[in-house]
Order: C-alpha cells, then structure tokens, then sequence
C-alpha cells in the first residue's frame, strides 16, 4: 500500500501534527520541527519528546517527514549564510532526537551570483554540515527556479550531490508543482514518462525519498511557484494519477502540501481526490 500523507501544523506541540494524523488515517505526514519563519527557538525538553514520541505510538507505520525552515538559504551571503549553517546543523538535531530520519532542504538562491557558482556554494555548505557527523539525512527539494533559486533543473541537483564530500547523506524530494513550474510538463502520459525517465537516468530514482503532491495555479514553464488543490490547477487530475499509479514511484511516500482551510477540511477534500485516483 501506498503511503500518502499530508504536511500537517505543529502549533500546540509537535504531538499535535500526530494526532491529526491519525484523524485523518494517513500512512505518512511532514511537519516543521519549529517556527518556520524564525532562526531560533527554544530547545526541545524531555516533555516535549516524550509526547511525540507518544503519539507516534498511535499510529504504527507512519513515515515522518521533517521540512526546514524557509528562511534558510546554504547559497546566501553574509549573516544570513552563517545563520543558514546554523539553522541547518539545528534542524537536523531536532530530527534525530525525534528519530526522525529526513530533513526536506530548498537548496537556496544564489542572488546576484551565477547558477554555478550557487550549486558550488550548496555544495561546499553541506559539506561543512555533514563534516560534523549528523545522523539525519537532507533531501534536496526540486524548486521551481522563482527568482534566483538553485535547484529548479535536475541537473543542478546532480552537481550539488556530486561536488558534496558526502554524497550518500543527500536524497532528492521531488515536488509535483515546482517541476511543472520549472517547465517539466507531466500532463500526458508521454510527457511524463519523459519526465521520470530523465529524473531517473540524471539523479536515480533510487534517491528519490519523497514526492511533494501539489497542483500548479500556473502553467508549465512559468518558473512561479503557486501551490492549488490536486485536480483543480493546471497539472489536473490525469497527470496525478500518472504519479499515483507509476510503479517506479510506488514506494516514494507522498504528501500533500495543498492550501489549507476550515482546519482540514482541505486536506479531507485533497486526500479524497488523491485516493479515487489510485488504481
């Protein structure tokens, strides 16, 4: 069986995002492991493990995904680059004492540098990070090449993973919306066996850990990276059942990171849609 998950909210402990796990009867689910929009916040106490710990009880079998916080940018300058070190070394901490064993990465923005020298700026800062011996792996996530952004091409992921000094500590989450965005079209079936055969033969499918499931507001190619309800955007509900019933995908989870409203209703609304498409 498939594993399909949701990226579900923290806010009133990390427990909570468990809890609503098994609510919504999902095999897997990502969670920040903190404020998402802030560098800092207050190291996990005993209690605060142990309820996780305690809800992930309740729902044996769950795969746990963590995603880091967006401020961070391994392709930056200045106080924001050393803060991303940090920011990195910290998450991947708080990952390993909840044993969870993936940290979801947007690999950065290279500003007013080139791609090149972004992807070797990527590379050199996981290399400083994994130097310290950390335990949890980072996937680098596809993105959808807005703005200045490294990553948006699969090639710019392979030359990050290739000059790293630890190559076997990196996977790939590949996310629906960003690859169409960045001009991998996977509306037809045609298209999209190009597309994962291509993913395949520059980065192995057999790194690929996760697939982010999200509709696209806008058009294949357009390199702006707007998230919308599966089957209600421009990827629409052929391309995911491409996704769901590919068997080079069928053992990647995947999550949901589709707009939310009325608490889950959306993720109801979105995980039922997911569901009728699988064969």
């Amino acid at each position: 069986m498939q594993k399909i998950g949701v990226h579900l909210s923290i806010s009133g402990g990390l427990h909570r995002a468990l809890e609503k796990a098994k609510v919504l009867n999902i095999k897997a689910v990502q969670i920040f492991l903190k404020n998402s929009n802030r560098w800092n916040a207050k190291p996990y106490s005993l209690e605060d493990i142990k309820k996780f710990q305690d809800a992930q009880s309740l729902v044996p079998g769950i795969q746990i995904f963590a995603h880091s916080g967006y401020l961070i940018n391994l392709a930056g300058s200045g106080e924001t680059y050393n803060k991303s070190i940090d920011a990195v070394l910290d998450e991947l901490n708080r990952a390993s004492l909840l044993g969870i064993q993936h940290l979801v990465l947007h690999p950065g923005s290279h500003g007013d540098r080139d791609i090149q020298s972004g992807i070797e700026l990527v590379a050199e800062s996981l290399s400083r990070i994994f130097s310290s011996g950390q335990k949890a792996k980072l996937l680098l996530e596809t993105t959808a090449g807005q703005g200045s952004s490294v990553g948006w091409r699969f090639e710019q992921l392979r030359g990050i993973i290739d000059k790293t000094s630890h190559p076997d500590m990196l996977g790939v989450c590949l996310d629906t919306c960003h690859i169409f965005a960045a001009g991998y079209d996977i509306t037809t079936e045609q298209k999209f066996d190009a597309t994962v055969s291509e993913f395949d033969d520059i980065l192995g499918i057999e790194n690929l850990k996760l697939v982010h499931i999200n509709d696209s507001k806008r058009e294949c190619g357009s390199r702006v990276d707007r998230h919308e309800h599966i089957g209600k955007g421009l990827i629409g509900t052929k391309g995911f059942s491409l996704i769901l019933n590919d068997p080079r995908l069928a053992h990647v989870p995947k999550i949901l990171e589709t707009p939310k409203f009325n608490d889950d209703e959306a993720d109801r609304m979105n995980l039922k849609e997911i569901r009728s498409l699988l064969n």
